[in-house]
Order: C-alpha cells, then sequence, then structure tokens
C-alpha cells in the first residue's frame, strides 16, 4: 500500500512540475515599456560616466600646466 502511495505522488508531483511552465504569463505592455525605460536608463548613465570621466580627464590635463 506504501509503494502505490510513493508512486502517486510521484506522478503528480511530475505533472503538476512539467505543467508549471505553461502558467507563466506573457509580457504585457507595460512590462515591454518598463524594460524599455531600463534599457534607456542604462544607456544615460553610461553616457553621464563617460562625460565624468571626460571632465576629470580636462581637469586633471588643466593642472599639469
Amino acid at each position: 500500500m506504501k509503494f502505490g502511495n510513493t508512486v502517486s505522488t510521484v506522478l503528480i508531483l511530475g505533472v503538476l512540475l512539467a505543467a508549471l511552465p505553461g502558467c507563466q504569463k506573457k509580457e504585457g505592455p507595460a512590462e515591454t515599456a518598463g524594460k524599455a525605460v531600463d534599457q534607456a536608463v542604462e544607456k544615460v548613465g553610461k553616457q553621464v560616466e563617460k562625460a565624468g570621466d571626460s571632465i576629470q580627464d580636462a581637469a586633471k590635463g588643466e593642472n599639469k600646466k
């Protein structure tokens, strides 16, 4: 009797785990827009960092004169 319960439990868990990926929702328009905003902010951050580096390099160059 225990073996039957174990097999049943394993089968049920297997079916549930196999069905789980099918339950994922597709991205909606808000999530897509959020990802686009995240990418834009990351690009701007990189540009600001480059500008800051350029300013520091220029300041170091002026101090050497």
